[in-house]
């Protein structure tokens, strides 16, 4: 959680330097994707929100390849071709998102009902906002997953604010996003998404179940989205400047910092250790991304030709002419 939150930060100072475009940081979120992360298997797919970096860097993923994919540059392996902070990896069983949030529950219930088709033995999980919870995919995955006992679990993040209202505009303030699952037969989880112990272990108990051929099960994570939406938002504009300090739940880092402390498992000493180590981490990966090209340098980037390839198998006459008119 401290790393994750290392690496936002450090990506949202570089993104106001103007050497990326767009960030997206997940301050107060840490524990929902990191607690997660650790309750289901290294290959298990994961389909994301923009705020499950969590995944990644628990998984231990290279925080190099997470900087170039920010950083659009010749080191990105989907070559500039997503917005940053929708990163990607087969390897890593990290699916992109697309910008039309929500559509990432229908395909994880896809995925999820082909591996038990297969006999496979792994499960997904997907993540959307509790804005989300308004589009049609919500609803459309819930009866799939219901219908076909699917292998997959369903969190909705309630961060308690969308991009600019909160959240009782996707009728939250009339019941829990959880029992929405409730009406297609589906388990409904509500669980303190600051908590890492307690994220942990309703998750590890929705992949028992999953592994069980039980089906899928709905768990609301309710957390707070310490800072504004996206690099591109202001909000003050709708929600007060200082509700961020109460930091309603409290900081799930701070959270678990105390408690092992308590427990004599921890202290402010190596905490304050850890984080320099996390940081002198973070800033030599940053070192090593920037040298492959940012937004604001004239770095190597990918060659215009890449923007022909990887959609066809064969590539068919009419782009081929037109790449031989672009002359690449």
């Amino acid at each position: 959680m401290l790393l994750t939150r290392i690496y936002d930060d450090r990506m949202f100072r570089v993104q106001r330097q103007g050497k990326t475009s767009f960030y997206m940081k997940c301050t107060g979120e840490e524990a929902v994707a990191v607690g997660q992360a650790f309750a289901l298997n290294y290959d298990d797919m994961c389909f994301p929100t923009y705020r499950q970096q969590g995944l990644l860097i628990a998984r231990d993923w290279s925080l190099v390849d997470m900087m170039c994919q920010v950083y659009s540059n010749s080191r990105d392996r989907l070559k500039g071709r997503q917005l940053p902070v929708m990163y990607s990896t087969k390897q890593g069983g990290f699916f992109s998102i697309s910008g039309n949030l929500g559509t990432q529950f229908s395909q994880a219930v896809g995925w999820a009902m082909a591996s038990a088709y297969k006999g496979d033995t792994r499960i997904a999980a997907s993540w959307i906002g509790e804005g989300a919870t308004a589009e049609g995919d919500f609803h459309y995955a819930l009866t799939f997953a219901s219908v076909y006992r699917a292998p997959v679990i369903l969190n909705v993040v309630n961060n308690q604010w969308a991009i600019s209202s909160f959240y009782g505009f996707a009728g939250g303030e009339q019941a829990t996003f959880a029992a929405r699952a409730i009406g297609y037969g589906l388990p409904a989880l509500r669980v303190d998404g600051n908590d890492l112990l307690a994220v942990h272990a309703v998750t590890q108990w929705a992949v028992e179940r999953a592994r069980a051929n039980l089906g899928a099960t709905l768990i609301e994570l309710f957390t707070y989205r310490a800072s504004g939406h996206s690099t591109s938002d202001d909000p003050s504009k709708y929600r007060p400047a200082d509700e961020a300090d109460a930091w309603p739940l409290g900081d799930p880092i701070e959270r678990l910092k105390q408690h092992l402390i308590v427990l004599g498992e921890w202290s402010e000493e190596r905490h304050t250790s850890l984080a320099a180590e996390l940081t002198d981490q973070v800033r030599a990966a940053a070192r090593e991304a920037e040298s492959y090209g940012t937004l604001d340098q004239k770095g190597p980037m990918h060659s215009a030709k890449t923007m022909f390839e990887d959609v066809f198998k064969e590539v068919p006459p009419h782009l081929l002419r037109q790449r031989q008119e672009l002359g690449v």
